[in-house]
């Protein structure tokens, strides 16, 4: 009985350890930006929105899960009446793209990103009573 217990306790730790690890927000947007909104760039990192409440701004990274050699990657920000132009980064990085930034107190906000071929977009997200927005996987 003992030796039944302690084969299915290895098995769940070896279970854990395999699943990959999600990207977690870097902090990248400065100090006082916290995370409202994220959203998974499947099997290659997270999209992450956030939002300061001292400057009215949202702030936009994409973090890789597992940071390594450059690969492409895309993040943007727009509000999505169209009342500002589109901010966005892109390059070849190691671990992140962003931050990008927009004034957005009050608006819904269009945002995403994208890693190698890998994307993803928010759109109507965030209007000040934190809407969920519709997520699209690309």
């Amino acid at each position: 009985m003992l030796a039944v217990a302690s084969i299915a306790t290895m098995t769940a730790a070896t279970t854990a350890t395999a699943a990959p690890k999600a990207a977690a927000y870097n902090g990248a947007c400065g100090s006082g930006y916290s995370v409202v909104n994220s959203v998974p760039v499947t099997g290659k990192g997270t999209v992450y929105l956030t939002y300061s409440a001292r400057t009215g701004k949202n702030c936009v990274v994409t973090v890789r899960n597992s940071p390594g050699k450059p690969v492409y990657m895309y993040t943007y920000l727009t509000a999505t009446d169209g009342s500002s132009d589109w901010v966005y980064d892109s390059g070849q990085y190691t671990s992140y793209a962003g931050p990008v930034y927009l004034p957005a107190k009050g608006i819904c906000v269009d945002w995403g990103g994208s890693i190698e071929s890998v994307s993803v977009s928010v759109s109507g997200s965030n209007c000040g009573r934190m809407a969920a927005g519709v997520v699209k996987h690309h």
